[in-house]
């Protein structure tokens, strides 16, 4: 649904209605600026259960930004607290445990299911007075005058904005008009996502094991449900995508173990290419980029979403700053604050992911037995322990208000 907009000036605009930019637009509407949402989808219509089979694991800081700025409980009505991780390099009884217990201020995180989240961001736009969404819409053309930008859409709609944000996701088309190239790393891997039951409860525990094929994550969803990404090369998950349903959980069964007893998928998969990219350049003149479409990331340790929400903390507190003290909240002053803010935590994230990813899927002997004994020695190392059990939470580094758990 549309709501009629009776101005075509509005305070900023933001491309793509996914969970990145409904969060910032909702955060940042709540705070006085008027928003314009578009996206090419009908999204009223993508919140069915067949959209998106993904979950994402929710750090404890991207958590608390959730839950100060009042959309948590909007969201995690269904959520699923982790507790526990439990980490192992393939079949090897060498493993890395992290326990809630040890840091004793909260759980590591919240599994969510992406539909979960898609519908109470929905609710909450659709109640919110300076959110204009334009759905089944989309830009085809924008010119950066003095002071504002000008927007053409598809429907022939025009808009006027002091700024505009792309957070179309990986293929962002907004970012190819701006210019801005990215980096892409493949690595050939295919992420295999399906929900399954299981008989046993698995107490809130996520579970990460490392084969050469690539990672296999089993990240605890309510009810004796999980949330499996199972990440393969290319043409045996396509195999693996074809196969019946009893077929499939014969092979799932294999890889999953009998430690929560009898398991099986419910029903439908999804399978994703996995790739890393980076974005040369955050901002241009009036724009800048946000979540996936300026950093995406291997799922190896569920982080992707977490960028995303750490981007939407900083920049919604630069902009709110910014128009509460009257200023150009384009202006390249206000837009560079973000890019220093948020530059060095994204490539440090997402060159570690890579690096991860690149030590684990594979079957190097050597390199098998140094992965494993840094495994143990961490496991010995309280302090060490520790110290990734915080970046794990997203608690590390000059935190935005919101990530603090303070209001703006």
């Amino acid at each position: 649904m549309n709501k009629k907009i009776t101005s075509q000036k509005v305070d900023i605009v933001i491309s793509g209605a996914g969970v990145v930019g409904m969060t910032l637009a909702c955060i940042l509407a709540d705070h006085g600026l008027e928003i314009a949402l578009i996206d090419p989808l009908n999204v009223e219509a993508s919140l069915n259960d067949e959209f998106d089979g993904r979950s994402y694991a929710i750090s404890y800081a991207p958590y608390m930004m959730l839950k100060t700025a009042g959309l948590w409980d909007k969201i995690g009505t269904e959520a699923q607290p982790i507790n526990e991780i439990h980490v192992t390099d393939g079949e090897s009884p060498v493993f890395l445990h992290f326990d809630q217990k040890e840091l004793g201020d909260g759980p590591l995180g919240q599994m969510v299911e992406v539909r979960h989240i898609r519908s109470g961001l929905y609710k909450a736009i659709i109640k919110q007075k300076n959110i204009h969404l334009f759905s089944s819409d989309q830009i085809v053309s924008s010119q950066t005058c003095p002071g504002h930008v000008e927007i053409d859409l598809k429907s022939g709609k025009k808009l006027n904005a002091s700024l505009l944000i792309g957070a179309e996701g990986r293929g962002s088309t907004l970012r190819q008009q701006k210019d801005i190239n990215i980096r892409v790393w493949d690595y050939k891997q295919t992420g295999i996502v399906t929900t399954v039951e299981h008989e046993l409860d698995h107490q809130g525990i996520a579970h990460e094991k490392f084969f050469p094929s690539g990672p296999f994550a089993i990240l605890p969803l309510k009810n004796n449900h999980s949330s499996i990404v199972w990440c393969e090369p290319p043409q045996r998950a396509e195999t693996i995508m074809a196969l019946s349903e009893r077929a499939f959980n014969a092979e799932l069964a294999k890889k999953f173990g009998t430690f929560l007893g009898n398991v099986k998928s419910l029903g439908k998969r999804w399978s994703y290419p996995l790739t890393m990219q980076l974005a040369d350049e955050y901002i241009a003149e009036r724009f800048c980029l946000i979540g996936d479409a300026v950093h995406g990331i291997h799922p190896i340790a569920g982080q992707g979403f977490n960028l995303g929400l750490r981007d939407i903390a900083a920049l919604s507190e630069i902009l709110v700053d910014a128009h509460r003290l009257g200023g150009d909240i384009g202006s390249e002053l206000v837009l560079e604050r973000y890019v220093r803010w948020r530059r060095t935590d994204n490539n440090i994230l997402a060159l570690g992911m890579d690096g991860l990813t690149r030590l684990f899927s594979n079957d190097n002997p050597i390199i098998r037995f140094g992965r494993r004994a840094g495994l143990a020695i961490v496991e010995e190392a309280p302090v060490l322990k520790k110290f990734f059990m915080r970046h794990a939470r997203g608690t590390v580094g000059k935190l935005p208000k919101l990530l603090r758990g303070e209001p703006l």
